[in-house]
Order: structure tokens, then sequence, then C-alpha cells
């Protein structure tokens, strides 16, 4: 795959962390450790709902059978071949991450009031492998069939807590997210980390439509390593000190915008339960309208329109856009128009209409003449760097001496009289 290799956003500062420290195995002391669900207005949001009726796809490393997710997840898939053909039996490098980020998504808890609960608890997921790091073909295919697949299975909402690691991406993947955006999906994408090797924003996070993920600390400021930076950044959400639910059934800590992005996913999830007679482009309005702003300018490449709160975004009153305002200047589709065609030829009632016929140039009166003879006279160098100085110089003495000669001899005359 070259430099441009499909990886998920979280793995390497994210699963490294939460393996090597693990936290007590005690329910109501996860769900303390959920300090999002206060700081980001979504315990509020649950006043109006908890994401029923909304279906999300993780596209991911797969989501393991845990009890913390019991009855969330409806189906699933492979698309790397080396998983089950439900999506459910984690794969590929960081094979935990997809679980990671199921229960921060639609964790049910593992009792009233206890374990990993999501921040929409009520929302069905649906579970799509991938293969990061394995042998099964190239991944970037593989998260095309991906979108289509959670597309065509109802999918209102698509969390991708993944990147490139660069801001471009295969053309498989143009036909993919327009098929995604022309069924009225939602895409919600990690920004990528610093400490991933992600400086910048990388894709999908930069695909004209997606709702890119920015990460904050506790305090809610720009993480260092848990986040990168770029134009396409819609919100940020929190990235570290995050606790998660392994495949194991471990609770662990991690960090990462593969953990913002499912937080952000999940109040999509909220918006939609709570405003299903919305598009997607009225979705996205109101995440955007309803953050808080943070940083200068606003948006801005650190925390795009700000942090985001769920709160607000269900409740308040936010007016309605005709188009997705982060498609702007222009959308997909226009944007593969505008850079997909360098190399095609234009349609022929485009094509560039040939020049105007140019009049002949005069004949010059030499080249009527004998070759014999124009090869006898000087060339026009010769003439205008020799023959005519040369012929100018001896005019000019020519007079000068007969000017001599004409006064020497009126002279004369004057002596002999």
């Amino acid at each position: 795959m070259g430099a441009r290799r499909a990886v998920a956003a979280g793995i390497a500062v994210g699963i490294a962390l939460a393996l090597a420290v693990a936290a007590p195995a005690r329910a109501d002391f996860i769900r303390d450790k959920q300090y999002w669900l206060d700081d980001y207005g979504i315990t509020r949001a649950w006043n109006t709902t908890r994401g029923a009726g909304v279906t999300v796809a993780v596209i991911d490393s797969g989501i393991a059978q845990i009890p913390e997710l019991a009855g969330a997840v409806r189906g699933g898939i492979d698309e790397s071949g080396f998983g089950s053909p439900d999506g459910r039996t984690p794969v590929g490098d960081g094979a935990a991450h997809g679980t990671l980020v199921g229960t921060i998504l639609a964790g049910r808890g593992s009792g009233p009031g206890d374990g990993m609960i999501g921040v929409a608890p009520e929302a069905d997921l649906l579970s799509v492998s991938v293969g990061f790091g394995t042998d099964g073909g190239d991944v970037e295919d593989q998260i095309a069939r991906a979108v289509r697949w959670a597309v065509d299975n109802g999918a209102d909402v698509i969390n991708m807590s993944l990147t490139t690691n660069t801001r471009d991406w295969p053309e498989s993947w143009d036909d993919a997210f327009l098929y995604a955006f022309e069924k009225d999906v939602v895409v919600v994408a990690a920004a990528g980390n610093r400490g991933s090797g992600t400086t910048e924003v990388g894709a999908p996070a930069t695909i004209p439509g997606v709702v890119a993920v920015a990460g904050v600390d506790r305090d809610g400021d720009a993480s260092f390593d848990a986040s990168s930076q770029g134009i396409t950044i819609a919100v940020a959400a929190p990235s570290e000190e995050l606790v998660g639910v392994e495949p194991g059934g471990d609770p662990v800590y991690w960090s990462g915008t593969s953990g913002a992005a499912p937080i952000v996913a999940g109040v999509v999830a909220l918006i939609r339960s709570a405003h299903p007679e919305l598009d997607a482009a009225n979705v996205i309005n109101r995440l955007l309208r309803t953050a808080t702003p943070k940083g200068d300018p606003v948006p801005g490449p650190i925390y795009g329109h700000g942090l985001v709160d769920a709160a607000a975004a269900v409740t308040a009153d936010v007016p309605l856009v005709d188009a997705n305002p982060l498609a702007m200047p222009y959308d997909l589709a226009e944007w593969v128009e505008l850079y997909r065609q360098g190399d095609a030829a234009p349609p022929v009632d485009q094509a560039e209409e040939p020049p105007p016929a140019r009049a002949a140039p005069p004949v010059d009166p030499v080249d009527r003449l004998p070759d014999w003879l124009r090869r006898a006279l000087p060339k026009t160098t010769v003439l205008a760097d020799v023959v005519i100085p040369v012929g100018v110089l001896l005019g000019f003495g020519l007079l000068l001496s007969g000017a001599v000669l004409g006064a020497v001899r009126s002279a004369g005359r004057r002596a002999g009289r």
C-alpha cells in the first residue's frame, strides 16, 4: 500500500497504554471514570433520548461478544477474510480496538447504574471487521466494501476510528462515500494522533462532508499526542483518560481520537433519535452550531467549531440548512469532478476550439530572386553588422575628403591671384 496505509487511529498510543494499565474490575468504578458523560452534556441529553431507533456501523477490527454489549450489535460482516462472518471476531493489529470503540459508543452497562455505558446506550450497532495489518488484501478496498455494506444494511451513522496517515484517499472510496452521502448517512471519522505519526488530519477525516473529530484532554484543551490538526476538523471531544472494555471483558484505560470519534458518533445518534425528521445535513449542522466555541478562529484547525455539547445538540433551536456545512465550498461529487479528471481528455463538446487561422506572412522580395543570386548576396547579419556600418564610414570618409580637397583648391586659387 506504499506510504498510505489505513490504520486504526488509536492503536499506537491507545491499546499500548490500555493493556499496560488495567482499571480495577469494579462496575461502579468504571462508571465513575466516564467523566465525559457529565462534562459534555450526555447525561442531560438522556432526559430526551438515549439513541433508540438509530443504527451505527462501526468499521473497525470487529466488536467482541462481551456482557456490556449484550443486545447492542444487531448485525455485522467480516471484510478481512480472517474473522467470523458476523464481524464479531476481532482481527488484525490492535484487535481489541473495535470493542473499545463499541463500548464508548453504545455500551449497555452491567447493571442499573453500573458498568461501562455508551453515549447512546439504546442505539443499535453493526460490527464490520476489516484487517489492519493482515494479509487479507488491500485494507482500503475492504473499507470501501464495508461502507457500502453498512449503508445497505441500515446504518444511519458510520463510525470510522481509523486514518490513512495522509490527506488523500484511494479512488475506491469516492463511490463508497458518495453512496453513503446519497443515502443520507452521517460519517464520523477520527482525525488521527500525533503519537501514532499523524501530525495532520488524515483521510477519511479529510473527505468533504465527513465529520472529522479532534481530541482534547480532561481540561478540554487540545491533546498533544492524542489528536492532530487540520482545516477539516468539525468538532472536538475527549481523547485522553478514556476507559473501555476489551474483548476479554477487562476494563482498561486508553487514549486517542479513536475514542473521541465514537463519543461524537454517539451524540450524532442522539440527535438522529431525537429529531428523526432531520436529514444528515441538518443533523451535522445541529452538531456544529451547538458546540461550545473553542480556540481562535472558530471554526479552526485545532478544535473545529468547538467542544461537542450533547444536551444542546439535542434540545437547542437550530435553523435549518439546505446543504451539509462540511461540504463547502464543494461536496465530494464536485471534488471528484475537479480532481479526478486530470488525466482524462475533455468531452468532445467541451474540447478547446482550434486557434483561428493566421494570415500568411508577406513574402520577402529577395525570396523571389534566383537561387544563385540569393546565395551571392550577403546574409542579413553580415549586412547589419559589417556591410552597412562600413558603407556608412566609407561614405562619410569620401564626403570629408571631398570637402578637404575642395578647400585646398580654393586656397590655391586665392594664392595665385
